[in-house]
């Protein structure tokens, strides 16, 4: 039988007023009521959910989405400045419908993730979550994927797991771009990585040395440079880069990693593109300001963030959906640097 909200009010000797109260996270009820709502909807495993007023389509009716952050990686406390943060907390918060409009932000620490987690559920009950995991273990998306009934993770992908991802398709991506930078006739090629690795920049490493294994080239040792992520200014040290022994073209994991070799060079005196050729990752807004104008591959992250809803709304809506690994597609933006 489906529940409604009447059967919770029921359930837990409160109003309906009440359940629509503690479900929208307003003021107007105890803390102890609150919880005791939440403790039935928990052990109920009560969806709430609405139909939109035109096309019938059901919809998440409440969604947490968790950031990890992890303090070496990526996603660190600087994490609200990423665009693609930005991009998603404004599509999620236009999309995200039903009893409550408001997005719930929780932000954990990758490195006492579990404890975190733990106290995080105790303290309010979750059954509909995003989790954005650019920086998780195969071991961390399994953790969080049985502590939560409904969830969805964005900007990661383990194969092996049983699990709903969303991210873009990194292998192909840098595929494509050593395929472009082949091309244009150039056979000595850079490889510029960042020091802290993870899902998405292990695809893409893989992506580009296939392709460049199927064209029987290889990058000399000298010619794979790496940064730390949390060090991008323009005094950082960029471990191995001179003017010596240049490539003809260097592709770079992220676009901010080619905007600190741009720095670099312009340092240097080397001539973008006319000594050295530049190509990025995630079409950034400064990847255009930059002079010159910085050759790179392009991530649509509406359509990754309406495809996560999608997915979330489809573990909600339906109790025979299987789980999906979305990987959604790319393009390469030709710009001056290469």
């Amino acid at each position: 039988m489906t529940l409604k909200m009447y059967d919770i009010a029921k359930l837990a000797g409160v109003s309906i007023s009440a359940v629509s109260i503690a479900l929208n996270g307003k003021e107007g009820i105890s803390q102890e009521t609150r919880e005791k709502i939440f403790k039935i909807i928990n052990d109920t495993g009560y969806q709430p959910l609405r139909k939109r007023k035109k096309g019938g389509i059901r919809k998440v009716a409440s969604c947490d989405l968790i950031i990890i952050s992890d303090e070496n990686g990526i996603v660190n406390r600087n994490y609200y400045s990423l665009p693609f943060f930005d991009h998603l907390v404004t599509n999620l918060s236009q999309s995200v419908t039903g009893f409550g409009t408001d997005l719930r932000i929780n932000n954990l620490k990758i490195g006492h993730l579990k404890q975190d987690l733990t106290l995080l559920l105790k303290a309010k009950p979750i059954t509909n979550a995003i989790v954005l995991g650019t920086d998780l273990s195969k071991q961390q998306v399994k953790f969080i994927n049985e502590k939560i009934q409904n969830v969805v993770f964005l900007d990661t992908y383990f194969e092996e797991l049983n699990c709903d991802f969303v991210t873009m398709d990194n292998y192909h991506a840098t595929y494509q771009a050593a395929e472009y930078i082949l091309n244009k006739g150039i056979t000595k090629v850079g490889y510029a990585a960042l020091t802290k690795e993870n899902a998405n920049f292990l695809m893409r490493r893989a992506g580009f040395f296939s392709a460049l294994e199927d064209h029987h080239i290889m990058i000399n040792k000298n010619n794979f440079y790496k940064i730390n992520p949390l060090d991008l200014s323009p005094d950082a040290v960029l471990r191995g880069f001179s003017s010596r022994n240049l490539p003809e073209a260097i592709f770079c994991e992220n676009d901010y990693l080619a905007i600190r070799i741009i720095k670099e060079c312009s340092k240097l005196n080397i001539k973008i593109p006319q000594d050295l050729k530049i190509m990025g990752f995630d079409d950034i807004n400064e990847s255009q300001l930059l002079s010159p104008s910085l050759t790179t591959i392009h991530v649509p992250i509406d359509q990754i963030v309406n495809q996560v809803i999608f997915q979330l709304q489809s573990q909600v809506a339906a109790n025979s959906w299987q789980a999906q690994k979305s990987l959604v597609g790319t393009k390469i933006i030709k710009r001056e640097s290469l």
